[in-house]
């Protein structure tokens, strides 16, 4: 299954994907069910009641007009993976420990749904707004201490993931903080695709494009660390609970392409890598998955803003 999470008359809803442009509202096929993405995975048997309960269904509601949400709008925690692509270690020439993921925090606020704006800092703030295709993983069941050869069994599923960053602001300290947390910066969806149907994600590939030229493109057999590993890792510290997500790390650059007179770029002087400015369009794709679509427009709220 493909699940959406999306807003209509101010509420948020879920929906199955029924084919490429259209969708079943859960609400019709399985009122009893609850609206909402992560409270459904928190629900025992819940995936496969929906999946029960919608058989046969087809689609009736267009999916272009629609409000995305990000895929799981109020996750407990979304965490996310720096220099965990080998090819990115390289280019940045950044060290980073071979025994241990290196992992942040999201805030919900940072995060919109597919075909929703990310907002561009205006340049007096700052000039490196960069993105960064990943794949998402979302909890399923929750656990504590799960071993890797256990971490499969509490996947719901896979997302795409856009984890845009403001560098200037992610190098004024240690700790990242800030620069992975602009309001509106990055983006999830634009849905979830169940893990039987995803499959092995070694066997797929994260695809960036800007302004539909491709700028990342690595297979996610790349990663140091993989998807069972960060799960292990993770569930010693706390519970993981449903909803939770974890963005799997991005890739390196892919080099300048014919014709192209790019400079390098950065504290890094990355070759290839372009940052993202108002009027771009940005799209990230995880292969046998789907592609998150998100506009860039300039963030206006630079005034003193009470509420």
């Amino acid at each position: 299954m493909r699940l959406i999470s999306y807003e209509e008359g101010g509420a948020a809803r879920i929906g199955i994907v029924a084919d490429g442009e259209s969708f079943v509202p859960v609400q019709q096929v399985a009122p009893a069910l609850p609206p909402s993405l992560k409270a459904l995975l928190a629900m025992p048997e819940g995936l496969a009641r929906l999946k029960d309960a919608a058989a046969g269904k087809s689609g009736a509601h267009a999916l272009a007009g629609l409000r995305f949400l990000p895929v799981i709008p109020d996750p407990h925690a979304t965490w996310a993976l720096a220099l965990n692509f080998k090819r990115h270690i390289e280019e940045t020439g950044l060290t980073t420990s071979k025994e241990f993921p290196h992992l942040f925090i999201r805030t919900p606020a940072s995060l919109v749904g597919h075909g929703e704006p990310l907002l561009c800092p205006p340049p007096e703030i700052a000039k490196e707004f960069d993105y960064e295709g990943e794949l998402c993983v979302i909890i399923g069941r929750g656990g504590r201490h799960i071993p890797a050869a256990k971490a499969f069994d509490h996947i719901a599923g896979f997302s795409c993931f856009n984890e845009g960053s403001v560098r200037e602001y992610q190098r004024h300290n240690r700790n990242f903080g800030l620069g992975k947390n602009f309001e509106r910066s990055g983006s999830v969806g634009p849905w979830l695709m169940t893990a039987d149907e995803f499959g092995d994600p070694d066997r797929q590939r994260v695809i960036t494009r800007l302004n539909g030229i491709e700028r990342q493109n690595a297979p996610l057999d790349d990663m140091l660390f993989s998807v069972a590993q960060v799960i292990q890792y993770l569930s010693a510290g706390y519970t993981l609970l449903p909803g939770d997500m974890i963005a799997m790390g991005t890739p390196g650059a892919l080099p300048p392409h014919p014709g192209e007179n790019l400079l390098p770029s950065g504290r890094h002087k990355i070759l290839g890598q372009v940052n993202m400015k108002p009027g771009d369009k940005v799209e990230v794709e995880i292969t046998g998955l789907g592609v998150l679509v998100n506009p860039i427009v300039a963030d206006e709220g630079v005034s003193y803003r009470p509420i």
